[in-house]
């Protein structure tokens, strides 16, 4: 039997929580060009319990993001991914290494971009077990993203990987399927259902059927967006909300170019702090946390 998303939804609120039950909020530094002192502090500043990042490059920007986020009290979530442009075995190698170094820092948690929608079923759960492997060993979240270009790329194949390794767990970026699609997925609640099982961490942008990001999430002409967003959201918080206290969320509206910009003068269209920031907001409002 189908029961529409909007009915669980409202079961969910209607059955209620404790008030132990928290969201745990991640800035993403995608386009950040201010230090990560400043970085942190405004962070910090705007509410946020954390940020997401990739592993600095030079030691140098390493040392100043561990003191940075230890001054302002921040957690941090990393992110990994496969590099395509290498050979099959040694990216993986890569891929497989790359996680000792994460795990030192004893991040909340390690989002990856995980294979690549050219490679071979085998060859991405090759990447997906090497990861699994790892967090089990080492008692660290690893979630795999919904992303285009990765296994993940769309809904179908993604289910076909979730039904082959009971193990995996997602970070829910929905927007990257909005587009793929070509549609806020209104008919595809029952296709959601496992999807919705097994996110554990969500990337809060919002899509729409022509691409990965609304140029405003204030504007009216995007509530429709926005609310179909919120809805499947909030139905996966309050799933896992069933088994843990805490559920972990990264704002990530992108900057320019992924931000739509002006022509000539590649301005962007609105402001990417602020979008983040609304995200945020939104949700504490949904959920009534101050």
């Amino acid at each position: 039997m189908k029961i529409p998303l909007t009915l669980v939804v409202l079961f969910f609120y209607f059955l209620g929580f404790p008030q132990q039950k928290q969201l745990e909020f991640y800035q993403t530094d995608w386009g950040r060009n201010i230090s990560w002192d400043a970085f942190c502090e405004k962070t910090k500043a705007a509410g946020y319990d954390g940020i997401e990042t990739w592993f600095p490059k030079d030691e140098k920007s390493q040392n100043e993001l561990k003191i940075a986020l230890k001054k302002h009290n921040l957690k941090v979530g990393f992110l990994n991914g496969t590099n395509k442009s290498v050979p099959f075995k040694e990216s993986l190698k890569a891929y497989t290494e790359h996680f000792k170094t994460l795990i030192a820092w004893k991040p909340a948690y390690i989002n990856c971009h995980t294979g690549s929608d050219f490679f071979t079923f085998e060859q991405n759960k090759a990447f997906i077990g090497a990861a699994n492997a790892f967090a089990k060993e080492n008692n660290v979240r690893i979630y795999h993203e919904t992303h285009r270009g990765r296994f993940s790329y769309n809904l179908p194949d993604t289910q076909i990987y979730l039904s082959a390794i009971p193990e995996l767990k997602l970070t829910l970026d929905i927007s990257h399927w909005m587009v793929v699609h070509e549609s806020l997925l209104q008919s595809q609640d029952e296709e959601l259902e496992e999807i919705i099982n097994r996110s554990h961490h969500i990337h809060a942008r919002v899509g729409h059927a022509e691409g990965p990001q609304v140029n405003n999430p204030e504007a009216p002409e995007w509530k429709k967006a926005v609310d179909r967003h919120m809805n499947i959201w909030e139905t996966v918080i309050r799933k896992q909300w069933q088994a843990k206290d805490v559920f972990t969320i990264t704002t990530e509206f992108g900057p320019a170019d992924y931000m739509p910009t002006l022509p000539y003068t590649q301005l962007p269209v609105a402001d990417q702090w602020k979008a983040n920031v609304y995200m945020m907001k939104l949700l504490k409002e949904r959920f009534d946390l101050k």
